[in-house]
């Protein structure tokens, strides 16, 4: 099997976003093969391939083009601040601000029904909240529809801009949802008691319907919608697992949802007038993710990844029942039979819990034993799912096992799972963490002397708490803009978070009034504890886990003579989107590990 370098990795393309032009002649996606995201056009025959945009520093995600030509809307912020803002590129290739605040930040909504102007989601009136705004194409005028003064979530506006369905979180299991219009207010749609997600998606094509998600006597999200006046609802799809999304093809003949199916995103698309299934002849087995409906009906263009092999854009001609993958963005370098395919694997953790986990083992000879990682996802109640990770390859092509673990707390496995870690993080979700390593143990492939634990964001903190509260369990800690004093970052979260403060706080702890309990779970106020070597990451512009969570604990462990690594990236924020920065960041992880856990 061939070694391959973090250059050759990272030099795989990575996509995001699906759009269909009007005439469904090429397919709009972002791209970051320049090294930074940028916007790209593809013929639908997989042909004649161009870039639109040519920005060498802030990401480029596009959007969607025009109803009616090759204009294109795209959202980028300024060095990964998230300060998002909405862009137009016209047809001469010039782009213009469509919301120029300095502190502005947008959320694009969705194209009207006539097509002459699009919604949009802004807080220039007010931080803290989303107002909902409509804004002519033509003229770029924009025109406020609804002003949130209650911290509700906009999710959907009907075809007759008549309704606008809005969503609040009251803790991270329990939700409303509520129905506006200029003649009845604001309407509580789901009054109800206990833990309840409802969760508003969209209307039918006569705004007779509303369709939402939720949990109601189900451990899983399933489909239904409630007639908007009488008030009815019935049950419109129900699985095994979470459905989560569902979207109307343009003119509403097909109905298109996703499941969360044990950690893999599979599809259904069903014919709205017969309920029959419209099926995909030749689908890989995948992730799938950016899916979207040619105006026409005729074509559906969509993301698909697995775990050895990175997205690419498919388009499936339903009339022909043809399916093309137009882009090859594995590096031509690699091998894709080099690459591990992951196993979705369960273990029992300290109270007999089922834990399921992501599993990517590398090629061990005969007699020997390989260190492995305990890989944390973001969150809280992020997941770890069956996709292509550069990273994860990178690691076990050099010998590393990973092991994504998705401990209780973690979404996709029910309700009840997880809520399980509420008000215990750092505590329980951490001992599911250790126990995973009696998992690896059991394959009889790991050394079990050898296993350290890794994660970014919430997993980040997961990587310090482990150190902190268990220094004996993992050999080394690789903390990515992990969180290191709770109280601090719960007190500072982005303003445009307001909405979910008390979210946080119900699930995590009250930094004004459980201090004692967020210090107790904060990796900074124990740092004495840390003995074991660990490397940090850290984007300076990060607005939701600020540069000083990983100043003040990479200063605090120094202090115990423990070797500390520490990298800061200038130019990004939450998450690192320049290719160069990534190759920097994962090789250091790489020779951090072979340092210390090889």
């Amino acid at each position: 099997m061939a070694k391959y370098t973090i250059e050759q990795f990272m030099n795989t393309e990575s996509l995001a976003g699906v759009s269909i032009t009007h005439n469904d002649g090429s397919i709009l996606y972002g791209s970051d093969k320049s090294g930074v995201y940028n916007a790209y056009s593809i013929k639908r025959d997989g042909t004649e391939s161009h870039k639109l945009t040519n920005s060498t520093t802030d990401a480029i995600f596009p959007i969607s083009y025009y109803p009616e030509d090759h204009r294109f809307l795209y959202q980028s912020d300024q060095g990964g601040n998230e300060i998002t803002h909405l862009y137009v590129r016209d047809k001469d290739g010039q782009t213009k601000d469509l919301t120029p605040g300095e502190k502005e930040k947008v959320m694009f909504e969705g194209w009207s029904a006539d097509r002459k102007s699009f919604f949009y989601q802004s807080n220039k009136r007010d931080d803290r909240y989303m107002d909902l705004y409509e804004m002519d194409i033509e003229t770029f005028t924009p025109k406020m529809l609804f002003q949130n003064e209650e911290g509700y979530q906009v999710e959907a506006i009907s075809p007759d801009k008549k309704y606008i369905a809005l969503h609040k979180p009251n803790t991270a299991n329990n939700s409303d949802m509520y129905l506006f219009s200029a003649e009845h207010g604001v309407e509580h749609l789901s009054k109800h008691e206990g833990d309840i997600q409802y969760n508003p998606l969209m209307f039918d094509g006569d705004s007779s319907y509303l369709y939402f998600v939720t949990d109601e006597d189900n451990e899983f999200l399933h489909l239904k919608r409630i007639d908007v006046d009488t008030k009815s609802a019935e049950k419109v799809a129900v699985e095994e697992w979470d459905i989560l999304m569902a979207k109307f093809s343009p003119n509403y003949t097909y109905l298109i949802y996703l499941i969360n199916n044990n950690g893999k995103i599979e599809m259904k698309i069903l014919d709205t007038k017969t309920g029959k299934p419209v099926e995909i002849p030749g689908l890989p087995d995948g992730q799938i993710s950016g899916v979207t409906i040619s105006r026409s009906e005729k074509l559906i263009a969509f993301l698909l990844n697995s775990s050895n092999s990175p997205s690419n854009l498919y388009v499936f001609d339903i009339a022909s029942n043809e399916l093309t993958c137009l882009t090859d963005t594995l590096n031509p370098e690699i091998d894709q039979h080099d690459l591990v395919e992951a196993k979705v694997v369960h273990f029992p953790s300290f109270d007999d819990l089922s834990i399921p986990a992501i599993y990517y083992e590398p090629h061990v000879k005969e007699g020997e034993k390989a260190p492995a990682l305990v890989w944390v996802h973001g969150g809280p109640g992020g997941q770890s799912m069956v996709n292509y990770n550069p990273v994860f390859q990178y690691l076990v092509n050099h010998g590393y096992a990973v092991l994504a673990v998705n401990n209780r707390g973690s979404s996709g496995y029910g309700k009840t799972f997880f809520k399980a870690a509420d008000l215990k993080h750092g505590e329980v979700d951490l001992a599911d963490c250790v126990e995973s390593k009696k998992f690896l143990v059991s394959t009889g492939k790991i050394d079990e002397e050898r296993i350290g634990i890794i994660g970014g964001s919430y997993g980040g903190y997961m990587t310090l708490a482990a150190l902190a509260f268990q220094p004996d369990a993992f050999k080394v800690g690789v903390d990515v803009f992990g969180v290191s004093n709770w109280e601090r970052t719960l007190k500072n979260i982005p303003s445009w978070w307001e909405a979910v403060r008390d979210v946080l706080y119900k699930k995590i702890g009250n930094p004004f009034t459980d201090t004692a309990y967020i210090r107790s779970i904060s990796p900074l106020f124990h740092a004495e504890k840390i003995t074991k070597p660990l490397i940090v990451l850290q984007g300076a512009n990060d607005p939701r886990v600020l540069k000083a969570e990983s100043d003040e604990i990479v200063e605090s462990v120094q202090k115990n003579g423990v070797p500390v690594e520490y990298i800061v990236f200038d130019d990004e924020g939450h998450g690192f989107t320049k290719r160069e920065n990534r190759i920097t960041g994962y090789r250091a992880i790489k020779k951090f590990l072979d340092r210390y856990l090889k």
